[in-house]
C-alpha cells in the first residue's frame, strides 16, 4: 500500500472517528450525565456538612456537561479513528479473504473487545462519589496497565494464529488462539489486585445505570467507526462500475462487413 493510499485512508479513519464521536457524545449526554448529576448530588449531600472553605469551582458543571464533555470525545474518536485506520492499512489482505468492509468491522469489534470491554471487567467505571481518592492513582495506573496487556496478547493471539493455520487449519489455529488469549487475560484478572470501593449506601441501580451508560458510549463509538470507515474504505479501494459512454458504445460495435 503506497503512502497516498495510506495518507487517505488515514483521512477517512479521523473523518469516520470523528462521526462516530459525535453518536458517542449524544448517548454520553443522554445516557450518562443524569447519572453523573444524581452521583454528584449523593456525594454533595453526604458532605454537606463539612466546611470546603467555599472554595470556587475553576470549571463549572455545565460546562464540563457539555463543552467539555464534547471536546473529550471528539477528540477521543478522531485520535483512535487515526490509529485504527494505520491498523487497517496492515491488516487488509493480512486476515484472509476479508474485503474493506469486513476488515473495518473486524479491527472495530477486537478494538472495543481489547481496548475497553477486558479492562473494564476488571476494573469497571465509577461515578462521583464512588471510590477512595487515595487510590485513584493505582486504579488508573492499574486500568491502562490491563488495557496494554489486552492489547498485546490481542496482537500476540493473531501471530499465534496465523503461525498454527499451515498445520492444524484456520478454524483449530483461530481456537487455539482464543483460548490462549483467554487463558492469560483469566491470570490477569486473578492475579492483579482488584477494589471494592463502593460505599454501602451508594444505590447499587445508580452503579449499574452508570457503567452501562459508559459500556454503551464505547458499543455505539466502535459500531459506528467500523460501519463509516467500512463505507469509506470501500468506496476508495474498490472501483465501482464505470458507466458507459458514447464513446465505449462507438468501440463495442461491430464493423461492416464489406459486400
Amino acid at each position: 500500500m503506497n503512502s497516498i493510499s495510506v495518507r487517505a485512508l488515514l483521512v477517512r479513519g479521523m473523518l469516520a472517528g470523528l462521526v462516530a464521536g459525535a453518536f458517542a457524545l449524544a448517548v454520553a449526554y443522554f445516557l450518562g450525565e443524569s447519572r453523573v448529576d444524581a452521583a454528584i448530588a449523593l456525594e454533595e449531600a453526604h458532605s454537606h456538612s463539612h466546611d470546603h472553605g467555599g472554595g470556587e469551582e475553576l470549571v463549572s458543571r455545565g460546562m464540563q456537561a457539555t463543552g467539555g464533555l464534547a471536546t473529550g470525545v471528539l477528540v477521543f474518536g478522531i485520535a483512535v479513528g487515526g490509529i485504527a485506520a494505520l491498523v487497517f492499512c496492515y491488516a487488509l489482505g493480512r486476515l484472509g479473504r476479508f474485503g474493506p468492509r469486513a476488515t473495518a468491522a473486524l479491527i472495530a469489534g477486537a478494538a472495543l473487545l481489547t481496548v475497553y470491554i477486558v479492562p473494564f471487567l476488571k476494573y469497571p467505571a465509577n461515578p462521583p462519589a464512588v471510590g477512595n481518592p487515595d487510590t485513584i492513582g493505582r486504579r488508573t495506573a492499574l486500568f491502562f496497565l490491563m488495557v496494554a496487556l489486552s492489547i498485546l496478547l490481542a496482537v500476540a493471539a493473531v501471530i499465534l494464529g496465523r503461525r498454527l493455520a499451515p498445520r492444524l487449519g484456520n478454524w483449530n489455529a483461530t481456537i487455539a488462539a482464543a483460548a490462549g488469549y483467554v487463558l492469560v487475560i483469566g491470570l490477569a484478572y486473578a492475579f492483579l489486585p482488584s477494589f471494592n470501593e463502593v460505599g454501602k449506601d451508594f444505590p447499587a441501580s445508580l452503579l449499574w445505570e452508570f457503567r452501562l451508560a459508559t459500556l454503551a458510549v464505547q458499543v455505539t463509538l466502535w459500531t459506528t467507526f467500523g460501519l463509516v470507515f467500512g463505507y469509506l474504505t470501500e468506496r476508495l479501494l474498490v472501483p465501482g462500475p464505470r458507466a458507459v459512454t458514447a464513446e465505449d458504445g462507438k468501440a463495442n460495435r461491430p464493423a461492416p462487413v464489406a459486400g
